[in-house]
């Protein structure tokens, strides 16, 4: 990487807003807070924050919500000033922070274009030039002359994308622009990016989508709680960005889980090594202790399985239950990567339910074929094997 010329350096970048904590509504509050002089707080939102996007790089920017990214793309974009450190911009740039900025929901979709394009620096002559490749593009023809507001949002961003991938700069930013717009429309967009990787075009991408950063980023930064966590090859980030989102949905599910264990019957789930988890990779084993101290004549337990849309996967009926309270189950569940949900049913001798409102447990499941493609599909995985000749137990 030595060798190739640098287009954006990020150096120690630290970046802090003053919050102030009093409202000055009258002319004595504001002289108050001016003598007090301690009605502000200060937010760190960036904290030493230094990489190099290079020329012809696919850069991604990613990070959890709140970890600093938005405020990073804006001090790039030369919208903020940072509060320490340097950003160097070598060329042009062009930022497509948020689509749509500068447009007039009161002028029609065809004066909106001449607007939008006039804000990205493109003369008159230019826009007539273009204009109707950017209406096709958006496949708005029939909607041109109609007022901006009586757009859908979905047909807003699809205009202010279509005249912004117009724009030619050394350095292109985008921020979730391909987070709406239906499903053929973000195709296009993808198609787009093609075009901009193939053609060595410098771009930075925020996305929350790991998938479109593997598929067409050659670097990545990953941003967490105003720091930089990681940088490098894409693959390598998106795992860890996903074991990041995994940690945060896991403390959830074991604060949830913790708050029913007072219920008439409870779950808690274990790994082979006896570490307390509620996420496993498909396939791997899962120790469970079930419970149900606080309820009396437990004739049998069943232990459900369901997505938690709703469909239910498998269910275990324990009948053994005699003089007991609580029993274990070792289950390797191969299914797809999600999240799911335990449920106990615990029944008496008369087969009546005894705990009348079971409590959801949730559970998630990851993929454990990480990099590679998915070896198979749907909700369970079946045991099979692939056979290059005719099987020799068949009966002859």
């Amino acid at each position: 990487m030595a060798d190739k010329e640098i287009a954006v350096s990020v150096k120690d970048i630290h970046k802090e807003f003053i919050l102030p904590q009093s409202k000055n509504s009258t002319f004595k509050q504001t002289v108050v807070n001016i003598v007090k002089k301690n009605n502000k707080v200060t937010q760190k939102t960036l904290d030493g924050v230094s990489f190099n996007v290079h020329k012809g790089d696919f850069f991604g920017i990613v990070g959890r919500n709140g970890s600093g990214k938005s405020t990073l793309l804006k001090l790039i974009a030369g919208v903020y000033t940072p509060t320490a450190g340097n950003i160097d911009v070598h060329g042009g740039l062009t930022p497509f922070i948020e689509l749509g900025v500068g447009f007039n929901p009161e002028l029609s979709g065809r004066d909106n274009v001449y607007l939008n394009g006039a804000l990205l620096g493109f003369t008159r002559k230019q826009m007539d030039e273009m204009y109707s490749e950017i209406v096709a593009f958006a496949e708005l023809e029939p909607f041109m002359d109609q007022k901006l507001k009586n757009y859908s949002s979905g047909m807003q961003v699809r205009l202010a994308f279509s005249i912004a991938i117009k724009a030619k700069n050394d350095v292109l930013i985008f921020d979730e622009v391909l987070a709406v717009g239906d499903e053929a429309f973000q195709r296009k967009c993808l198609d787009v990016f093609e075009g901009y990787k193939a053609n060595g075009q410098t771009v930075i991408l925020v996305t929350h989508d790991m998938e479109t950063m593997k598929r067409f980023c050659t670097r990545a930064v990953l941003i967490n709680d105003g720091e930089v966590l990681m940088t490098g090859d894409p693959k390598a980030i998106a795992l860890k960005y996903s074991d990041l989102n995994q940690r945060s949905i896991d403390s959830e599910s074991l604060k949830k889980n913790a708050s029913h264990m007072d219920s008439a019957s409870s779950i808690k789930t274990y790994t082979s090594e006896g570490q307390e988890s509620v996420s496993f990779k498909a396939g791997e084993k899962i120790c469970a202790n079930l419970s149900w101290k606080n309820l009396k004549n437990v004739d049998q337990v069943v232990l459900n399985i369901y997505k938690q849309s709703g469909e239910h996967i498998t269910g275990f009926r324990y009948t053994n239950t005699a003089n007991r309270d609580s029993v274990w189950v070792s289950m390797a569940p191969n299914v797809m990567p999600g999240s799911y949900q335990f449920m106990l049913q615990t029944f008496s001798i008369d087969n009546i339910q005894l705990d009348d409102a079971p409590r959801l447990f949730d559970l998630s499941i990851r993929n454990q074929y990480e990099d590679t493609l998915d070896e198979w599909s749907g909700l369970v995985y079946v045991d099979h094997s692939w056979l290059d000749r005719e099987p020799e137990t068949f009966e002859k």
